[in-house]
């Protein structure tokens, strides 16, 4: 308990210190590829997920997913791609070779679904190399291109508007 405060702590002092330089870059480009960074503590629903962006065009081959974790549980195999608060150091990078990957990986969009900012996650936003980022409107303005004011568990209204937006800024 006391060592997750103290990483939390220096976490939040390394997003303190990058968010004033840190400019989210916008790209003309269309969406074709896209990341996925999801708190899976608090949204489970990954799959559902998964297929309602696949079900307004965008391919399955080219989701990619980077899950949150708040711990794991005996016994429980999580999927591919996920890290905990374990997996990052103490100067903010992260220590899992396919966590650095994705986080290195130009994705045309990085959805950074999460409604409930923690500093893991908001520390993936601000790694990723994504061209277009696209979050909830309750998180920190400087972090996402673009903001959607919906909650988590309402997956499919999230999805709509971002199709609905997507298609007026001429991105798919």
């Amino acid at each position: 308990m006391f060592l997750k405060f103290i990483k939390d702590f220096s976490l939040k002092k390394i997003i303190k210190n990058s968010l004033p330089n840190y400019k989210p870059t916008a790209s003309p480009d269309k969406v074709k590829t896209v990341g996925l960074l999801i708190d899976e503590t608090y949204f489970t629903n990954k799959e559902a997920l998964i297929e309602e962006l696949t079900v307004n065009g965008i391919n399955r081959n080219a989701i990619e997913t980077l899950s949150f974790v708040e711990r794991i549980k005996k016994g429980q195999a999580p999927d591919c791609c996920h890290y905990t608060r374990k997996d990052i150091s103490v100067t903010g990078n992260f220590e899992k070779a396919d966590v650095a990957a994705f986080m290195n990986k130009p994705f045309d969009m990085l959805i950074s679904y999460y409604d409930v900012e923690k500093p893991p996650l908001v520390l993936a936003t601000i790694k990723s190399k994504a061209k277009f980022k696209v979050g909830f409107a309750g998180t920190d303005k400087r972090l996402d291109n673009f903001m959607i004011a919906s909650q988590a568990e309402k997956y499919k209204e999230f999805v709509a508007e971002l199709f609905k937006y997507l298609k007026i800024l001429n991105k798919i």
